[in-house]
């Protein structure tokens, strides 16, 4: 939750090519104080049935830039491995995942929330400032 000197984060996955929540898809945070600071990695969480991480980190005093890293290799891979036996091969079939993990950077202010979601499928992805 934010308060008037932090911001908050929050996120979901929508995987867009079957209009579902994407479950499982491990997500990381990290933070920096402003653009010339390092990244300071404060864990992580995983999405729910819902596609939601509902357990992130809270953000430290000062945080001017956070960084949503998004691991989806492993998401598609099962994905993948789930629906072998019904698909008959495309024309990726062994190439391996084409995003094999999504990095969102977004810049920060004290007081505000930011919910961002990921919208998902094997070859693209988009994301914006939700509510």
């Amino acid at each position: 939750m934010s308060t008037s000197t932090t911001a908050s984060v929050s996120t979901h996955i929508l995987d867009t090519s079957v209009g579902r929540p994407a479950e499982g898809v491990a997500v990381r945070l990290s933070a920096r104080s402003g653009r010339d600071a390092d990244w300071q990695a404060l864990g992580g969480s995983a999405t729910d049935a819902d596609g939601r991480c509902k357990d992130l980190p809270a953000l430290p005093e000062g945080t001017t830039h956070v960084r949503l890293d998004f691991a989806v290799e492993p998401y598609f891979e099962k994905k993948q491995a789930d629906a072998q036996q019904d698909v008959p091969a495309n024309r990726d079939s062994g190439a391996g995942v084409f995003f094999p993990e999504v990095a969102i950077t977004f810049a920060v202010a004290p007081g505000e929330h930011y919910h961002v979601p990921l919208l998902l499928n094997p070859f693209g992805y988009s994301v914006y400032r939700g509510s």
